[in-house]
């Protein structure tokens, strides 16, 4: 038994539940140096993270612009589910195609299709991109057309055929082209466009030049991407009749990950959907939550589930707790959780309660792989809303899921915190400091997390997670370690 163990194990002899404020690690010895040590992790069994941190999915937190900038900073960002199918799959789908290795499924148009009706497709999608092969009624491909094509086109009534670049002018490449090899040919032969066509001269899948550029000279080193070059995302589900139905739309569009979100993990309707997506796409990772007691996590653990999210009424914005009287405090939760799911080799997330990035550190310690955080990120220019102001101060709006404006606004919500009839609340709503760039936040956090792995020695995620060993701390001891003077100064990680 570690250190870290009996630490925890006389809490337990005495009744003591701990949360963030009631610890602090201790420091060892050290040749770690904070800009040497690895902070790659996991979220799940097959998700990795280069940096242990990943967005909620909150309607106020997290879509397409947040998953993006989370998987670019090495994070993740899980697309929230108070939407309709097609909008969450369409999401997933911006985040997907905002950067790519090899296109298998190119977004194709028809020689025939109006110019105009292309664009307008364009922008009802939100595509980023303006290049999209142009396929016969045999789905051979016949042309290109650019944004260059687009923006040059005096008349939105030609059709596709008319402006195109024709297929004798294009280079086009076999199936199974590396992407060192698309890199050279695109080189060698000044073009930003390689098809790939079998030998019925049907597409089979594409590159473009800026991506393989990408991926060849090492710019996307830092970024959370799969195996084909694309951005890793994942999206929330809940446990209602067309779950499974959005799972199924989800898979199709390559989400990576999945999340049964719900309030209490630990009951009959997410063990349901649970084994109905597990049966239909066994490969696919599939994280639950939220739960906070080790019983808990064994159970889901033997159900199946590939990842658990650890915290109930820890949230800024949660009050289950108050309102229901239940609930563990989060350190404690945490490391219970941790203990079992370790034995069944299943990450876990920690949910809520964060407010400093030492208390990464602190939930990465008693057992988590990462960290879900909402209000830290609520107030970024990549999370949903506009900015507003009060009292002459920048703001964004952060809203519970459990909120009432959330239940009576979604479905998804009134869901999540099983609700048929009366409303019953178990978060609010309010405003959040605006904080800017996504990257600035990020960069924050991290460096405190590096910080911290410095001081106790832990070269990694898991030697943190093996050597983290706690001192209780009290209310004073929590008084002394936060200043104690009118600051003056820029604090931007305080």
């Amino acid at each position: 038994m570690s250190e870290k163990d009996d630490f925890f194990e006389n809490m337990k002899k005495i009744g003591v539940s701990l949360t963030f404020d009631d610890v602090r690690l201790k420091t060892g010895y050290s040749k770690v140096m904070p800009d040497d040590v690895s902070i790659e992790s996991k979220f799940s069994r097959n998700i990795p993270l280069k940096i242990p941190i990943v967005s909620a999915a909150m309607s106020t937190v997290t879509e397409h612009k947040m998953a993006i900038g989370m998987a670019m900073l090495g994070g993740l960002g899980i697309i929230h589910r108070n939407m309709s199918i097609d909008e969450q799959v369409s999401e997933v789908e911006r985040v997907k195609f905002y950067l790519n290795g090899l296109i298998e499924k190119p977004i194709c148009v028809k020689e025939n299709d109006g110019i105009e009706s292309i664009i307008n497709m364009k922008n009802k999608k939100g595509y980023s991109f303006s290049t999209f092969p142009v396929l016969d009624n045999n789905k051979r491909i016949v042309g290109l057309i650019t944004g260059n094509d687009i923006d040059f086109c005096d008349n939105y009534k030609l059709k596709a055929k008319d402006i195109m670049t024709k297929e004798n002018d294009l280079i086009k490449a076999d199936p199974g082209t590396s992407i060192e090899d698309a890199y050279r040919i695109m080189k060698e032969n000044k073009k930003k466009v390689l098809p790939l066509t079998d030998n019925n001269n049907v597409l089979v899948g594409l590159y473009l030049f800026s991506d393989v550029k990408r991926i060849a000279s090492g710019e996307s080193s830092r970024y959370n991407i799969d195996d084909k070059g694309q951005l890793i995302v994942g999206a929330a589900v809940g446990t209602g009749k067309d779950s499974l139905d959005r799972v199924v739309e989800l898979v199709k569009k390559n989400v990576d990950v999945v999340v049964i979100d719900t309030a209490h993990g630990d009951s009959k309707p997410v063990y349901d959907i649970l084994k109905k997506i597990k049966n239909r796409f066994p490969d696919l990772d599939v994280v639950v939550g939220n739960i906070s007691e080790p019983e808990s996590a064994e159970r889901l653990a033997k159900a199946g589930a590939d990842g658990i999210k650890v915290g109930q009424g820890p949230g800024s914005i949660c009050t289950t707790r108050i309102v229901a009287g239940i609930g563990c405090p989060q350190v404690t939760a945490v490391y219970n959780c941790s203990k079992i799911a370790d034995e069944y080799n299943i990450p876990v997330c920690a949910d809520g309660g964060i407010k400093y990035s030492g208390d990464i550190t602190i939930a990465i310690g008693v057992g988590a792989h990462s960290v879900m955080l909402g209000n830290l990120l609520a107030g970024t220019d990549e999370a949903p809303g506009e900015i507003v102001f009060e009292g002459g101060v920048k703001r964004k709006e952060y809203m519970g899921e459990g909120s009432l404006a959330a239940m009576k606004k979604y479905k998804g919500s009134r869901e999540r915190y099983r609700v048929k009839q009366k409303i019953i609340p178990e978060g609010v709503k309010g405003l959040v400091p605006y904080k800017g760039p996504l990257e600035r936040v990020i960069f924050y956090l991290i460096g405190g997390l590096r910080s911290g792995m410095g001081y106790v020695g832990a070269a990694s995620i898991e030697e943190l997670r093996e050597k983290a060993d706690f001192r209780r701390i009290t209310s004073q001891g929590m008084l002394e370690s936060h200043p104690r003077i009118k600051i003056t100064g820029d604090t931007p990680n305080y």
